[in-house]
């Protein structure tokens, strides 16, 4: 009788612990989370490698990214829906989105696209996927969203401009200074949320090393979007050092 009091109270300790442990979660495209996230054509998203820097007896590290995914898709396909269902004050949520959001908005291979920028425009649409009606907004209106409703749940929101795709122009990487970078960084800021500058830490490295050597060692010869091990190694080490840089974020105190 009394073993099974002590493993009752094992239990229920264990239980409260899990409970009462925060979370981070990873939202984003498969340059966070490629495929199956078991490495599928040598490619790897840098959420695999975020958990390696955290104590995991303290903070769980959820990688919640989907392949092929938009700011839009990622939330109309009900995936952001069910982390909201479970997130829960002093939870973390890191997102990055904007290598999909370019695309149609109504096309029939994946109708993902958002309205370029940060405004109120909106257009509604009939999306050949759904078969349904649907108004689609901005890049920008999408993050603002995800912000809203995760500090609504006494969450913290980190956002991350998109990492620079494998792109030069007279020996400099191309960057999201104009585009989708901008708008996050605007986005973030205007909603009252921290950021991360990934794509510009990530294109300082790139253009110090050169083309060359970012083609051959962290990207490989399958596209210029999609990073190899030693690539999304790099890249989740700047998002962690992103993390560091922000001095008043509570999630500091979980890094090993």
């Amino acid at each position: 009788m009394y073993k099974l009091f002590l493993t009752f109270i094992t239990s229920v300790l264990l239980l409260g612990n899990q409970q009462s442990k925060p979370t981070l979660f990873l939202i984003g495209d498969s340059t966070v989370k490629n495929g199956k996230d078991k490495g599928d054509n040598d490619q790897w998203g840098w959420g695999h490698f975020i958990g390696d820097y955290f104590d995991t007896a303290k903070i769980t590290v959820s990688n919640r990214a989907l392949g092929g995914t938009s700011s839009r898709s990622y939330q109309t396909k009900g995936l952001w829906d069910s982390i909201l269902t479970r997130l829960k004050p002093g939870d973390y949520v890191i997102m990055q989105f904007g290598h999909n959001d370019g695309g149609p908005l109504d096309d029939t291979a994946r109708a993902r696209g958002t309205i370029k920028g940060t405004g109120p425009e909106s257009r509604e649409i009939f999306n050949p996927i759904t078969k349904q009606q649907e108004v689609v907004h901005t890049y920008g209106w999408y993050l603002a969203k995800v912000i809203s409703e995760t500090k609504a749940k006494g969450a913290i929101p980190v956002v991350c401009s998109p990492i620079p795709r494998n792109v030069w122009k007279d020996g400099k990487v191309a960057r999201a200074t104009t585009d989708y970078g901008l708008w996050a960084k605007t986005t973030a800021e205007k909603e009252g949320a921290l950021f991360i500058e990934l794509n510009g830490l990530i294109a300082d490295i790139y253009d110090k090393e050169g083309e060359a050597k970012v083609a051959s060692t962290y990207f490989g010869t399958k596209d210029h979007t999609h990073t190899v091990e030693a690539g999304a190694k790099l890249n989740a080490a700047e998002v962690i050092a992103g993390i560091q840089s922000l001095k008043g974020l509570s999630l500091n105190k979980y890094l090993k």
